[in-house]
């Protein structure tokens, strides 16, 4: 997330001088780039791992800043959230064995870690999206305690006028409102640098935009969020919309979001991509970035540009355009952000070889890209592998329409292969890992594939929250025995897990398919609902979608013994009998204490409301499988006599 020394209380001057900084930035670089500064005939690659911690039941563990104390080690890093952390790897020459090297140093940091934070009950998950994650557990309580986050979110908040809304339709439909950044939190990846020189920059740009597609398809890992089956890489929706500081205005305008594909082909130069952002996108943090860019190239030294990248880490291009330092040099390097990650170390290897492999042979495949092909073609291949991944169906070069499956394995692989080989990578590296990635595209199981498949097996038993946390639990069985993807068997009941985190607070079980009725309408609508639904009790919604009161099996009961539906009287309306202002809870709340409310309050259902809406509900039959569940778990863990 970039530098943390910021002023959360950043008043207008202060961003003033910072606007100023950063238009100094970018005519520093501009010098630079016209005095031949950036280092050129140097090809270099590194990584980014982002991961979940989970705890023992396999839901989100917050305990990031202690587990970066016990870790104690430089290249790991805070992400935004208390259940996320980032590991930095080290630049590689893009030569000989640099895949193994890198294989071999993440799998050293991940193991390390791992060991070293097992006794604070916290485990290290790679996934796009952990599944148990809810949305209680994206408060700014679970926020990273670093300045900078804080005030990223309130600026956020400031532009965007209103909550924001997440809306995702897959196989599930997803809608969420949230008041803070925290859904971006939901997504974690595997990032890849690409250092190029600055002659070549835009058109090496033009070719990771266009092989990103069918990446992409290759490597989806995040299909499911918030309980709901969604895109195959929902993070690609997710991460658009979770940071979407456009107002209302701004979206009717069709502006660009901060989180992007991009709307063009790059044609000059990496200025396009740094001057578009800062004309689109006005600076949202301000801090100290030292000494004048211009001043310290007056002087002969290299400029770190600060402001341009605080500025650069608040607009998230897929491909990101990155300026640093590295050995005294100035460069300029491709970030590619898309990969998600997991589900294996190996298989984010194989991901790495083909993105490397493909940005090195592009060069002499693809010399026109840009007149062989509308971008609006490549905009639309980026969406379908998102959302179908291999089932894609791609628009290709000079008109072809293939399937993605089809273009990885025919084309794109053995141009891969070709691309690391002719730079001197290993070759039986190349094999290893292009075989991993090619095995999988045959098959057809990638990291979504999996998990939709293994979800489906897993049937209706038991809580959604169940489900999503047997599921997490079979990704980490199958991640520590290090087997790619393309190997793992499906996910099926096994051996029970504790029940207790499933069932902690209301909105881990309560039912969200709920029926409801107005208040106009007749008894007797309501009363063939319960009979055939089997249910017992119904909520009564306003027009507007508010609660306004509760009508039970109970209430109908009554109302027969007193002769109604005999035709004594005429229709019954539903608002002269319901109960109204129901006895409500909002979703966080403890089973325990609502357990507490229904035997007090002698009631048989509780509604769940969140900002005056129902969002579930929970009744006695619920109780009565938790009580169940305990009984299960009590005579389990009972040693047999």
């Amino acid at each position: 997330m970039g530098e943390h020394d910021v002023d959360k209380r950043a008043s207008d001057e202060a961003l003033r001088a910072f606007t100023t900084a950063l238009l100094q930035d970018v005519r520093a670089l501009e010098r630079m780039l016209d005095d031949g500064l950036i280092e050129t005939g140097a090809r270099r690659v590194g990584a980014e791992q982002e991961m979940f911690l989970v705890n023992d039941g396999f839901r989100p563990a917050p305990k990031a800043m202690e587990a970066l104390e016990i870790i104690d080690d430089p290249r790991f890093t805070t992400e935004l959230a208390r259940f996320n952390l980032e590991a930095n790897l080290p630049v590689y020459e893009f030569q000989g064995s640099f895949l193994r090297d890198m294989e071999a140093e993440l799998r050293e940091l991940l193991e390390g870690a791992l060991e070293k934070i097992e006794p604070i009950g916290a485990k290290i998950l790679l996934t796009g999206i952990l599944p148990t994650l809810r949305l209680s557990d994206l408060g700014l309580d679970n926020m990273c305690p670093i300045p900078r986050y804080f005030a990223l979110n309130e600026a956020m908040v400031k532009m965007r006028g209103d909550g924001f809304e997440t809306r995702i339709k897959g196989i599930d439909d997803l809608y969420a409102q949230h008041d803070n950044v925290m859904l971006e939190s939901c997504n974690t990846s595997f990032q890849l640098h690409f250092q190029t020189n600055p002659d070549e920059f835009a058109f090496l740009y033009n070719v990771a935009q266009f092989i990103t597609p069918p990446l992409l398809a290759a490597a989806v890992n995040s299909p499911l969020l918030l309980g709901k089956r969604l895109w195959h890489e929902t993070r690609v929706a997710l991460f658009e919309q979770s940071v979407d500081s456009r107002s209302e205005a701004h979206q009717i305008r069709g502006g660009r979001s901060r989180v992007s594909f991009g709307d063009g082909w790059l044609r000059n130069s990496v200025l396009e991509i740094f001057r578009d952002d800062i004309a689109r996108f006005r600076s949202v943090l301000a801090t100290d970035v030292g000494e004048s860019s211009l001043d310290m190239l007056d002087r002969g030294e290299v400029p770190p540009l600060n402001a341009l990248r605080i500025h650069n880490g608040t607009v998230y291009r897929w491909n990101r355009a990155c300026y640093g330092v590295h050995g005294g040099k100035a460069h300029l390097r491709i970030e590619n952000r898309v990969l998600p990650a997991g589900p294996t170390i190996v298989d984010e290897m194989a991901n790495a070889a083909f993105f490397f492999g493909l940005m090195a042979g592009g060069a002499d495949a693809f010399p026109d890209i840009a007149e062989r092909m509308p971008f609006e073609k490549v905009q639309a291949n980026f969406v379908a592998a998102a959302r179908l991944g291999m089932k894609a169906q791609f628009s290709w070069l000079d008109g072809r329409e293939v399937p993605a499956d089809e273009l990885i394995l025919t084309e794109l692989i053995p141009l891969a292969r070709q691309g690391l080989l002719s730079h001197g990578i290993d070759s039986e590296d190349v094999d290893r890992y292009l075989g991993v990635l090619e095995a999988r595209v045959e098959s057809g199981q990638t990291g979504a594939q999996w998990a939709f498949d293994s979800l489906a097996s897993l049937g209706t038993t038991g809580t959604s929250d169940e489900r999503m946390r047997a599921l997490t639990a079979a990704t980490h069985s199958r991640q520590i025995s290090s087997e790619p993807v393309h190997t793992w068997s499906i996910a099926e009941n096994q051996q029970p897990l504790d029940w207790r985190p499933s069932f902690e607070t209301v909105d881990q079980f309560m039912t969200t398919d709920v029926y409801t009725v107005r208040p106009s309408d007749i008894v007797d609508l309501a009363a063939n609902m319960m009979d055939w639904e089997r249910i017992r009790h119904i909520p009564v919604e306003s027009d507007e979608g508010h609660l306004v009161g509760l009508l039970s099996h109970r209430t109908l009961v009554r109302l027969l013994a007193k002769g109604y539906g005999k035709g004594e009287h005429g229709p019954v309306v539903i608002e002269d009998v319901m109960k109204a202002n129901p006895i409500t809870i909002p979703p966080g709340t403890r089973t325990v204490d609502a357990m507490d409310i229904m035997r007090e309050k002698r009631i048989g259902c509780l509604p769940i409301v969140e900002k005056d809406r129902l969002v579930g509900l929970i009744t006695e039959h619920d109780l009565v499988r938790i009580a169940a569940a305990v009984l299960d778990q009590h005579l389990r863990e009972e040693p047999s006599s």
